[in-house]
């Protein structure tokens, strides 16, 4: 049996995949904990794992209404901040590890590792070159940098990096390091094909992570649908109020439905690009209308991905009703998007994503 943690943010889709991870390895027997904020541990203890909080990582949350440049400010100081290191240190002292999976945000988790020598992986829960893009340059990496902190070189120094992403969406890094892809991790009971029925029913679902502006946007793809034959189910998370929407005749608001009991049932998605919900869309071969709504991290990248592989389309969100209509009635109307979503549906089935996590956490054990 190892004992294996898992140093974690609540950051909305870097979290579900390495639960899922984390049961895989529980059910092989492995002893696993999670590091990470005060927030997340009724979700976590619930799950079934061990949990300590970071001691001070400051207020920043992913679902709370907060002021732009407080939001940054959090998020840059959750990202490079050493005392995320000291509490790995702490943790480990308490609660010894035999390997640390730590996200690949944390830059001053990763460098407490290295320092220190604890055997640790980097957690990759997106397309890297996002990673690169937006946080290996730019204000994160400046601040990184500032704190004597390079991330390039923190990714380096780890005993491995897992990407639980589809390789085929990817782009080659601009430096060489050497990522495992393992495949999207899915949730259990959630890699099923989808059973269509006469009439044509979409999901509409953004992020539920807190992003300023997205209300508005949600209403104009509720009006956009209006006019369209079809029926629309709106998923508006824990930072949108449905009550704050006005729904047409052909559409239905929540705020939460576990999406494996609708992806089955629908004929498209409409995203936001969050790594999650795209490739658990295509996994249930359905192609996508994506929506970016933060450019600050992977969305632009995973909607411009979905768009040239032709199994959806990628808009402004800026774009009036009758564009976002206009976006639906091509990605429903043409098959070839349908089958491109097939396709890479099929390869995301085939790497089998968590076993295969679950199976390099345990090599680099070794």
């Amino acid at each position: 049996m190892a004992r294996i943690l898992f140093v974690t943010w609540d950051g909305g889709g870097n979290v579900t995949p390495a639960v899922e991870i984390a049961r895989e390895l529980q059910r092989r027997g492995d002893e696993v904990r999670f590091l990470g904020q005060r927030q997340q541990r009724e979700s976590l203890e619930k799950a079934g794992f061990g949990f300590s909080a970071y001691n001070n990582p400051g207020p920043w949350t992913a679902t709370g209404k907060r002021n732009a440049i407080m939001n940054a400010v959090g998020f840059l100081r959750l990202l490079a901040g050493r005392s995320l290191g000291r509490d790995l240190l702490t943790e480990v002292v308490a609660h010894p590890a035999d390997i640390v999976v730590i996200d690949c945000l944390l830059y001053g988790a990763l460098d407490a590792a290295s320092r220190n020598g604890i055997r640790h992986i980097v957690f990759v829960h997106s397309l890297f070159a996002a990673v690169e893009q937006k946080m290996a340059s730019g204000a994160p990496s400046a601040v990184a940098r500032i704190g004597g902190l390079n991330p390039w070189k923190l990714w380096s120094k780890a005993n491995g990096i897992v990407a639980v992403t589809l390789e085929e969406l990817d782009i080659p890094t601009s430096k060489p390091l050497a990522i495992t892809y393992t495949g999207p991790v899915l949730p259990d009971g959630e890699k099923r094909a989808p059973s269509k029925s006469a009439s044509v029913t979409i999901l509409v679902s953004l992020s539920t992570t807190y992003i300023a502006g997205q209300t508005a946007v949600l209403q104009t793809i509720l009006d956009a649908v209006a006019d369209l034959p079809l029926h629309a189910i709106v998923t508006t998370g824990p930072a949108v109020n449905p009550e704050d929407l006005r729904s047409p005749a052909n559409a239905e608001i929540h705020r939460f439905i576990p999406h494996d009991e609708i992806m089955g049932t629908v004929s498209l998605v409409v995203g936001h690009g969050g790594h999650s919900t795209t490739m658990l869309a295509l996994a249930h071969n359905l192609p996508l209308v994506i929506v970016p709504m933060n450019p600050a991290f992977d969305q632009p990248l995973i909607g411009r991905r979905i768009h040239e592989k032709g199994a959806g389309v990628a808009i402004a969100r800026s774009s009036s009703a009758t564009e976002i209509g206009a976006a639906i009635v091509r990605v429903l109307d043409d098959e070839a998007y349908q089958r491109q979503a097939e396709r890479l549906g099929a390869s995301i089935l085939a790497t089998n994503g968590t076993q295969t996590a679950a199976d390099r956490v345990q090599s680099l054990l070794k």
